[in-house]
């Protein structure tokens, strides 16, 4: 039994949840979401919730209903606020700018590099922290492991790109060789 799926996901005013053609629809706000659905998932609205069921006794069904149940709620919760996603560009002459629908970064490579932008997210720059938003979940933080993974912040000066929350353990390096007399 999912404890996720077999609580019903509320439905705050201002939001329309639509299900049909094996597809969910949420509208708000922050925009437009859609998703396929699996067979295996059955999706219902009543009373001002979203309900999740397994539409048969299969494994299958089981697994997917918990996943199906988290997707419409991240579905719910982005478009009336949306996702957020902070990277800090940390190294000397490490910058990053937004470039038209491409963000253009120079991190210690002999050529910029573009990461262009997906539709739906918008990014911002602020000295050396980039700014990652959108409604879909899965769109803000693939692209946020898209940009990280241009230059991974390295373990002894802890140079590259990384999450703001995130912690680079650090390295101690090389020590002077002390001489034997």
């Amino acid at each position: 039994m999912s404890r996720i799926g077999k609580k019903p996901i509320q439905i705050p005013s201002g939001t329309d949840v639509s299900v049909g053609s094996g597809e969910v629809i949420v509208k708000g706000k922050g925009g437009t979401l859609k998703r396929t659905v699996h067979p295996a998932v059955a999706i219902s609205i009543a009373n001002g919730e979203v309900t999740v069921a397994p539409a048969s006794e299969s494994r299958l069904a089981r697994a997917l209903w918990g996943t199906y149940a988290a997707h419409v709620r991240n579905m719910i919760a982005g478009v009336n606020t949306p996702f957020t996603k902070k990277l800090i560009v940390e190294g000397i002459g490490y910058r990053a700018e937004v470039a038209g629908k491409a963000l253009k970064l120079s991190v210690g490579f002999s050529h910029p590099v573009l990461v262009p932008v997906p539709e739906g997210v918008t990014v911002s720059i602020d000295k050396g922290t980039i700014a990652i938003v959108g409604a879909d979940k899965e769109k803000v933080g693939q692209f946020a492991a898209a940009v990280r993974a241009k230059r991974v912040p390295e373990p002894y000066k802890g140079k590259g790109i990384r999450y703001e929350d995130e912690v680079v353990r650090r390295k101690q390096g090389k020590k002077a060789a002390v001489a034997a007399a």
